[in-house]
C-alpha cells in the first residue's frame, strides 16, 4: 500500500490552496482530485489521518476507479477506520446522484433568435401585472437564456433600475449578452423619456463590461415594443 506524506497533519494545518473547500472557491471544482471532492463529502478524517489521506485510502482500495467505488455497501465503506456510518451513507448518497445524473437528458436552453421569442418568454410573467417589474434575460453566446430574473419591482408608473444591481447579477450569471424587459400596466407600449435613457445608460455600460444588451422590451397585456426592432439600440 502506498504511504502518504505527514498523514498526521490535519487539513486546517495546510497551505489555504492545498485545503479542499479553498481550493475549490478559488479554482473550481474540476481543479480537484477525486480524493478531494470525497473529502469535502466526508468533512473530516480522524486525529491521525486527515480527510483526503482517508479517501486515498478508499480511492487505492478500489483502484483509483470511482464506478468501483460506486458499487461500494454501506459495510464496506465503514470497513474503513475512520469512515462511520454518517459517512458512509454521505458517500453512498453522492454515488447515487452521479449515477441518476448520467441517466438524465441535458436540459435544452431556449434561444432568443428575435424579440418575439423573448416577449413570448416574458410575456406570462409581466403582461397583466397592475404594477411594473423589470427582468433580464441572461444569455450565452449562442443566446441561448441561461436565466431569467427579477430585478426590480415598483409601483403604476414606474420601477426603480440600478445599472450596478443589473451587471452584477449578468456578472455573476456569466452572461455574454443580456434582454432588458420591463412592463406598462397601463397598456401604453411606447418608452418614456425615462425608459429612453436607462436603456442609453445600460447599453453604455455593457459596452464598457463586454456584456452587450441586444434588446429592450416593453410588455404589455396589448403586445409589445422592442427596442432593437425600433432601431433604439
Amino acid at each position: 500500500m502506498a504511504s502518504y506524506s505527514t498523514p498526521h497533519l490535519p487539513i486546517s494545518a495546510w497551505a489555504e490552496d492545498d485545503r479542499p473547500r479553498e481550493k475549490l472557491l478559488l479554482k473550481g471544482a474540476s481543479t480537484l482530485s477525486d480524493a478531494e471532492l470525497l473529502a469535502i463529502l466526508i468533512g473530516s478524517g480522524s486525529r491521525n489521518e486527515s480527510a483526503v489521506n482517508l479517501t486515498r485510502r478508499i480511492l487505492e482500495q478500489y483502484q483509483h476507479n470511482l464506478n468501483d467505488l460506486g458499487r461500494a455497501s454501506l459495510a464496506d465503506l465503514t470497513a474503513f477506520k475512520g469512515i462511520g456510518q454518517a459517512k458512509a451513507i454521505t458517500l453512498l448518497a453522492a454515488m447515487e446522484v452521479g449515477r441518476r445524473r448520467q441517466h438524465k437528458e441535458a436540459r435544452a436552453l431556449p434561444s432568443i433568435g428575435k424579440s418575439d421569442d423573448a416577449y413570448q418568454l416574458l410575456r406570462a410573467k409581466v403582461a397583466d401585472l397592475d404594477h411594473e417589474q423589470f427582468w433580464l434575460i441572461l444569455l450565452n453566446r449562442g443566446h441561448q437564456v441561461l436565466h431569467l430574473e427579477q430585478v426590480s419591482a415598483g409601483g403604476v408608473s414606474g420601477t426603480v433600475v440600478d445599472p450596478k444591481i443589473i451587471f452584477r447579477r449578468a456578472l455573476h450569471g456569466q452572461a455574454s449578452s443580456i434582454i432588458l424587459c420591463h412592463n406598462h400596466p397601463s397598456g401604453n407600449t411606447r418608452p418614456s423619456p425615462s425608459d429612453l435613457e436607462i436603456t442609453k445608460k445600460l447599453k453604455l455600460a455593457g459596452q464598457q463590461l463586454e456584456i452587450p444588451v441586444i434588446d429592450h422590451l416593453i410588455v404589455t397585456h396589448r403586445g409589445y415594443f422592442s427596442f432593437a426592432d425600433e432601431g433604439l439600440l
